[in-house]
């Protein structure tokens, strides 16, 4: 059974799992740092066409940030995301006198779990129109910081990468931040994980539904891609509940392949989730992009 996840440290689990551990994969390496309180970080480099491959995902780099007891409200975790989002974001991002940047919220506000990438990009900072006010070409506390919620394409007619890449034309910015919600294969992501990549992204993604990717090739600025596991595929609940029963499982895949019935769902708790997280999020770039005022 193949299982849906937008998330690179999943599939590398899933081919360590069919490896059984036995050989490293070509192109692929991973190192893990320990944060404090608990929180952790994964970095997966693809280095090859052939780790490309075998990941199904473009080279470049991906770090995924864990930590247990955000929506507990375990005390002071927020703060201590939000310290490995920054310290993640600056390894990517280089902070200078005159850096533009491009906050893209996407998804649906109206669909909670696709609503993390409008919601998120709300929280930003933005800054630009007060560079132009005073005329300034740059700052040594602030970036110049524009946003854009472009929509979905269902309800704008037009492919979310042709909207950013025209807002790219009007602001110039030197790197593009986007956020959006993504789709995992362990249920347990959606409510601990956050996975930031230089290889960009693709819209809808999480939602089944992919467009146009949005990268530098498309878009015509680097790209940095936010991204918070809110939906599973319901096959993959059920696969993993009946793993006791191969019988069963075996039963329930063949049923699913020839019904096709392919379903989306996420948590009761998706509210708070979104909110929690876009809290976080925000809060992570803003003390990336202005480190003189956040810190």
């Amino acid at each position: 059974m193949k299982y849906r996840t937008d998330l690179a440290i999943e599939r590398k689990e899933i081919l360590d799992g069919e490896n059984k551990g036995a050989a490293e994969i070509e192109g692929v390496t991973m190192e893990k740092e320990d944060y404090e309180g608990g929180v952790k970080a994964t970095r997966i480099a693809i280095t090859s066409l052939a780790g490309e491959a075998r990941m199904e995902k473009p080279m470049g780099n991906y770090i995924t940030i864990e930590a247990e007891g955000i929506l507990e409200e375990k005390e002071g975790i927020k703060d201590k995301v939000e310290h490995a989002i920054a310290v993640e974001l600056k390894k990517l991002i280089n902070f200078h006198y005159h850096l533009k940047v491009m906050v893209v919220g996407l998804g649906n506000r109206a669909v909670t779990p696709d609503s993390l990438g409008p919601v998120t990009a709300s929280k930003v900072r933005i800054t630009r129109h007060l560079f132009i006010m005073f005329e300034a070409d740059g700052d040594d506390e602030m970036s110049c910081v524009s946003c854009i919620v472009p929509g979905v394409t269902a309800t704008t007619g037009m492919e979310t990468a042709d909207i950013i890449k025209k807002a790219v034309e009007l602001s110039e910015p030197e790197v593009v931040i986007v956020i959006d919600s993504l789709a995992a294969r362990d249920i347990e992501r959606v409510s601990t994980t956050i996975q930031i990549t230089d290889t960009g992204i693709s819209p809808g993604g999480g939602m089944g539904n992919t467009r146009t990717g949005i990268n530098e090739d498309t878009v015509g600025a680097k790209v940095i891609a936010i991204g918070v596991p809110t939906v599973i595929d319901a096959t993959t609940i059920i696969r993993d509940a009946l793993a006791d029963n191969m019988d069963s499982a075996e039963s329930i895949e063949k049923y699913i392949e020839e019904y096709d019935r392919q379903m989306i769902v996420t948590s009761t708790d998706i509210d708070m989730l979104i909110k929690d997280f876009s809290d976080i999020i925000a809060n992570g770039i803003n003390k990336t992009i202005h480190p003189g005022i956040y810190s």
